[in-house]
């Protein structure tokens, strides 16, 4: 290993113990198994925590091409976050209302599949702090999934991590947590916009444990 990427492997090492200390959290593979096929990983999103999760429960194969897509207006705000956003995590930073002739954040995560790495992305856009289960998903999964068909389109759900990360608290509680991964939706040749992106909530919602305490 290149010796200017051994901070951020050894921060990712100590964040991954932390997490997996703090909430016991487990895979769930429900209707897919791990696999190197190229995928997007699609998730609900309560927390600044979600990405670490689904990362921290991906085999070390899968982690190591696998990025998280997040806003670089909150990654990019302090040092310490845009160390562990570029060196640990290597997500991709995107800006969520790009300026006129930049690339759009389709075209960045398009960009990022093309070079063989999977993702991680959260439809609903932004967290959902309110009492829903689910915001309404944006149109990027979909737009993404029509340029690039041949990648595997992976519903996710995370659970408790609303419990372990408190809204407007910095310090997480102990709670164990659950990641669960669904069958991979395809986008029919005919299905619209709309179809599909109910079909996909639709399918997160469904891996929602019966008996979970969140919203």
């Amino acid at each position: 290993m290149p010796l200017k990427r051994l901070p951020g492997a050894v921060a990712g090492e100590l964040i991954m113990f932390f997490a997996r200390a703090l909430t016991g959290v487990r895979p769930l593979w429900r209707g897919s198994v791990p696999s190197p096929a190229q995928r997007v990983y699609f998730a609900n999103h309560g927390s600044h925590g979600d990405f670490v999760l689904i990362w921290t429960t991906l085999p070390a194969p899968l982690r190591r091409r696998t990025r998280p897509v997040a806003g670089q207006d909150y990654w990019l705000a302090s040092a310490l976050r845009r160390f562990i956003g570029r060196s640990v995590f290597n997500a991709l930073l995107i800006d969520r209302i790009p300026k006129p002739g930049e690339p759009s954040p389709v075209d960045l995560m398009a960009g990022a599949l093309d070079a063989g790495e999977s993702l991680i992305i959260f439809p609903e856009g932004t967290r959902n702090t309110g009492e829903t289960p689910l915001l309404p998903f944006k149109s990027g999964l979909y737009h993404l999934g029509r340029q690039r068909p041949g990648v595997e389109l992976v519903p996710v759900w995370i659970d408790n991590i609303r419990r372990v990360i408190p809204k407007g608290q910095w310090l997480p509680v102990p709670m164990v947590c659950s990641v669960s991964y669904g069958a991979a939706l395809v986008i029919g040749p005919d299905e619209s916009k709309d179809e599909f992106l109910r079909r996909a909530e639709a399918a997160v919602l469904a891996l929602r444990p019966a008996e979970s305490v969140e919203p």
